[in-house]
């Protein structure tokens, strides 16, 4: 379960690196170890789903653990991690 109160204080540390890197999300990692963390580009991501968390330079998605499987999730009592979508400047 990720709470809203942790995935506005997970968006502020992110929008805090000059970069989203592998060095930011181990930080992360450390910040949060009970959680899982993933980048990648928002153009990776399934257009039907929206964010959990819109911000100017990268949007994150739930990741969720049902059924021994991960996957994306708008469910936050299901989420066990976040991904870390950038966002090009274009």
């Amino acid at each position: 379960m990720i709470i809203p109160e942790t995935l506005d204080m997970i968006a502020k540390v992110a929008a805090s690196f000059e970069e989203l890197n592998e060095a930011a999300l181990g930080i992360l990692k450390i910040r949060w170890p009970e959680l899982r963390f993933t980048l990648c580009s928002d153009d990776d991501m399934p257009a039907r789903l929206p964010p959990a968390l819109q911000r100017e330079r990268f949007n994150l998605y739930l990741v969720g653990g049902g059924e021994h499987c991960l996957s994306l999730t708008d469910d936050p009592l299901q989420a066990i991690g976040v991904v870390l979508a950038s966002v090009d400047a274009e």
